[in-house]
């Protein structure tokens, strides 16, 4: 069953107040007009409804070390980056669900959002030049991950809801992005990627890697 994420509230509001009125409208004023605004407003309802919905997912019983994808949309990218750590990537569509999950259990050792550009999302230098919000998760190991939700060119908002200090479980509610973007996650350089590249992956449920037991 699906429900529709609070982010959300205010746009299915307007859509739905326009759908309503301007179908009323018509009744007390036809005209091409006011048909043209209807279709218009029960467009925008349909996409508000449709983007922010909020599918209730049960969290995966898997293994700790496990990792599960924070997002849905495709995998664009396993790459050794600069640093040395290994990045993938998830690209997500206007169509998918954009509410982000946390992906392992561990506490928040830095919260921290990052002002930028917009440029589009499957685009390289997005990880590291555009607006974004990066969250380093120390797990069982002491190994620290990191999860950047990133906006892109259509995007142009990134919430986060944990704070710094704080103890996550995995499927936690991490945050939202709007409007077509992508979440880039960073892990040992020796993790086990388990997705193939271009698969298509379900946010709190697809195991994306398996990571590094102990820390080396």
């Amino acid at each position: 069953m699906a429900y529709f994420h609070r982010e959300g509230s205010s746009y299915i509001t307007i859509g739905l107040i326009l759908s309503i009125g301007t179908f009323l409208g018509f009744t007390f004023f036809p005209s091409l007009w006011v048909i043209l605004a209807f279709f218009g407003s029960f467009i925008f309802l349909v996409f508000s409804l449709q983007f922010f919905r909020l599918p209730k997912r049960q969290t995966p019983a898997v293994a700790y070390f496990h990792l599960t994808s924070p997002a849905d949309g495709k995998l664009v990218a396993n790459e050794i980056i600069e640093d040395g750590r290994r990045q993938i990537s998830i690209f997500m569509s206007p169509t998918n669900v954009h509410a982000n999950w946390i992906p392992i259990a561990g506490e928040i050792v830095r919260s921290q959002y990052v002002p930028g550009k917009y440029l589009v999302a499957w685009h390289p230098k997005s990880s590291t030049e555009n607006e974004r919000h990066e969250l380093d998760i120390r797990i069982h190991n002491n190994l620290i991950i990191t999860v950047k939700q990133i906006a892109g060119a259509v995007a142009r908002r990134v919430i986060c809801y944990v704070n710094e200090g704080q103890q996550v479980e995995r499927g936690e509610e991490l945050g939202f992005i709007k409007f077509g973007s992508r979440v880039d996650i960073l892990l040992p350089p020796d993790a086990e990627v388990i997705v193939p590249l271009e698969e298509r992956v379900t946010g709190n449920k697809t195991v994306l890697a398996h990571l590094p037991k102990k820390s080396s």
